[in-house]
């Protein structure tokens, strides 16, 4: 069985379809991601930095992560390019 190993513009598309709908708080965001602890905080707060994900508050008072127009805009075009590359090994 070979390892399948995932790219940064696969683990950050993964992270912004985490954050879409009413928000998320950072655990479900990273496990519905599949990130491990280190590689969540080595990118998530780059996208929060950069405008991609947005803090909203919750009705319980804490704090949601969801997708900005923004980072929709950068789903869009990363979806757009994984659907074109090619599934073959190697590649």
């Amino acid at each position: 069985m070979t390892r399948s190993y995932r790219n940064k513009w696969k683990i950050i598309l993964d992270i912004l379809r985490s954050g879409l709908g009413e928000g998320a708080k950072k655990i479900h965001i990273m496990y519905r991601a599949n990130l491990n602890y280190v590689s969540f905080n080595r990118h998530f707060p780059v996208l929060i930095k950069e405008g991609y994900m947005i803090e909203v508050n919750d009705v319980d008072g804490g704090v949601l992560y969801r997708t900005s127009e923004k980072g929709r805009a950068l789903l869009k075009k990363l979806s757009a390019v994984e659907v074109g590359l090619p599934r073959k090994k190697g590649f």
